[in-house]
């Protein structure tokens, strides 16, 4: 297992916090606003390198990457990691992270994405297709033992068959937090995909006489108030011959 912890040195400046302009000048100070929290201290409102923040989640182990924190003119210093960050949904560049206090020496909760590792008999051999259902995996354990992923090997996956959590391979230092029985990944029918399709153009089918069945009613509501409408002429009509 490859841990998540990096020789990387995060400067960040303390920031006003507050107003949407406060967060617009930061940026255009060419920085991002941040958080930082956690360890029981008090929060801290800051301004952190958005190249930086992108070379972490870019990195190998991704936001669960542990990296050194000094705050400029302030004495809290120590491990971090990012926890939650923004993008701009148009251009995509960082907007705002959220950074928490690690302690080396304490457990905590991490998700950890699970790799597809192999190619599986029932996809090759069988014509079936890959499934993943899960793509992260919740697991406790000392930050320095935070594995980069979990390997689903698929190698010997036939038809029908299922990887569920409790299969994936892991350290024992590494405890797993999600469902053990949860599914993973699969190999499952071509048919259950394709059919699907048909039996909808079926039902919009067995439908379709609705539409003549309405028109006819309308038809015959249509003639009736016309029989109607024949009846009060032909009493209107004895009425006048009686005056």
């Amino acid at each position: 297992m490859a841990t998540a912890t990096a020789d990387k040195n995060v400067e960040a400046k303390p920031r006003q916090s507050g107003t949407k302009n406060d967060a617009r000048r930061v940026r255009r100070n060419g920085m991002i606003p941040a958080v930082l929290y956690g360890a029981g201290l008090k929060p801290l409102t800051l301004a952190v390198d958005p190249k930086q923040m992108k070379r972490i989640l870019n990195s190998d182990s991704g936001h669960n990457t542990i990296f050194d924190l000094s705050v400029v003119g302030d004495t809290d210093s120590g491990k971090a990691m990012i926890v939650d960050w923004q993008h701009e949904p148009i251009k995509g560049s960082l907007l705002h992270v959220d950074l928490k206090r690690i302690a080396m020496d304490k457990l905590l909760q991490v998700g950890v994405p699970v790799v597809i590792k192999g190619e599986a008999p029932g996809v090759k051999l069988q014509g079936g297709i890959l499934e993943q259902m899960l793509r992260e995996v919740e697991v406790e354990c000392l930050p320095a033992d935070i594995p980069q992923s979990l390997m689903a090997d698929v190698s010997n996956l036939s038809f029908g068959q299922t990887i569920r959590v409790g299969d994936l391979p892991h350290d024992d230092k590494v405890k797993i937090i999600t469902d053990a029985n949860q599914a993973v990944v699969h190999v499952t029918a071509v048919k259950e995909v394709v059919e699907a399709a048909p039996a909808e153009v079926a039902a919009e089918g067995a439908a379709a006489p609705a539409e003549p069945e309405v028109i006819k009613k309308g038809k015959q509501e249509a003639e009736g108030e016309a029989a109607e409408g024949g009846e009060k002429a032909e009493k209107a009509e004895k009425s006048e011959k009686k005056k």
